[in-house]
């Protein structure tokens, strides 16, 4: 494990090699939940940084991994001084190395695992090979949790991808349960789709195997107040294939905040019991002027629409049906704000 070498203010004092504890992050007058130290890979991605502000926001101490030293500077570009300056520490962790993994995880009582790869090249960019990659990387992350002392939990940030493409005809509601086919990703080169997963099966292997206490978020469409521009690299492959997914009813929507704020939620109510995999959206994009206006913000003229007639009715106000579900997720939102409003 490397520590990013910053120059104050933006690195605090670290754990040393022994785990022991440096300066006075520890003191007695800090809450159970400031003393948890929460480990997040990817902190430079968006998704990543949310997730990061929003465990800061709640008084969680946060180490935040990179896979290379010059990432840091998306990590800076993505949070503002003061956030930086509540970092535990910033270090970079090779997903490829679970060795490497396992130090930055010494320590932490849980892990926040989001996606170990962006495709900077749209739909073309991200290859079979990264799918393979991505697989890798969960199964790296599930052992370096086994074997990092310490560790309790480990959130895994999935997608709505690996739940929705199937090979069989059959007319029905999406829900947890729902696995995405990896034989019908393969012959329509959905390799996002069959990223997601092989990630996420091997995650549950895994986790089964190490007993590793796991809960996965599978998130939509991923958006945020400065998409699309920002975020386009992430948006283009996962709206592969998105023709369909109009059609059928399973264009989802994720705000990025809310999907971190999820993750938090998710994590803590482990302690309630909460389990298993929970699907995380807003809303589902139900008529073709809706789509159109997402594609033309992404300047990608039918992406969505095609040739704006066919997937809908003419009557681009015509809704169609929505068959995906996140009542799950819904539930434990719930209860979690009314625990909240119990204490208060």
């Amino acid at each position: 494990m490397k520590e990013v070498a910053v120059p104050k203010p933006f690195l605090v004092p670290v754990l040393g090699k022994e785990q022991k504890c440096v300066g006075n992050i520890f003191s007695s007058s800090l809450s159970a939940r400031e003393k948890k130290l929460i480990c997040v890979t990817s902190g430079n991605s968006y998704l990543g940084s949310c997730i990061v502000k929003e465990l800061l926001a709640r008084s969680y101490l946060v180490r935040v991994t990179i896979q290379h030293e010059a990432e840091f500077e998306d990590v800076k570009d993505l949070m503002g001084v003061e956030e930086l300056n509540l970092l535990e520490s910033v270090v970079v962790a090779k997903i490829e190395d679970s060795e490497s993994l396992c130090d930055a995880f010494r320590g932490c009582h849980a892990v926040f695992h989001t996606s170990s790869f962006i495709d900077p090249h749209g739909i073309s960019g991200y290859s079979e090979q990264m799918a393979f990659l991505e697989t890798e990387g969960a199964r790296n992350v599930m052992k370096a949790c086994a074997k990092a002392a310490y560790i309790k939990r480990c959130i895994f940030t999935s997608s709505l991808l690996a739940s929705i493409w199937r090979n069989d005809n059959i007319d029905r509601t999406i829900d947890e349960s729902c696995w995405s086919s990896e034989e019908f990703c393969r012959e329509n080169k959905l390799w996002l789709a069959l990223g997601n997963t092989k990630a996420e099966k091997v995650a549950w292997m895994k986790a089964g195997e190490l007993k590793v206490k796991l809960v996965t978020l599978c998130p939509g469409l991923l958006m945020a107040p400065t998409f699309p521009t920002a975020h386009k690299e992430t948006s283009i492959p996962y709206l592969k294939g998105g023709q369909i997914m109009l059609q059928q009813g399973y264009l989802a929507i994720s705000d990025v905040k809310k999907v971190a704020e999820a993750h938090v939620h998710v994590y803590e109510a482990m302690d309630y019991g909460a389990s298993g995999r929970y699907f995380c959206f807003e809303r589902v994009v139900k008529r073709l002027n809706e789509a159109i206006e997402l594609e033309n913000g992404l300047k990608m003229q039918g992406l969505l629409s095609g040739e704006r007639h066919g997937l809908l009715s003419e009557d681009e106000g015509e809704e169609i049906p929505s068959k995906i579900s996140n009542s799950k997720l819904a539930t434990l939102l719930f209860q979690a704000s009314q625990r909240l409003s119990c204490k208060s």
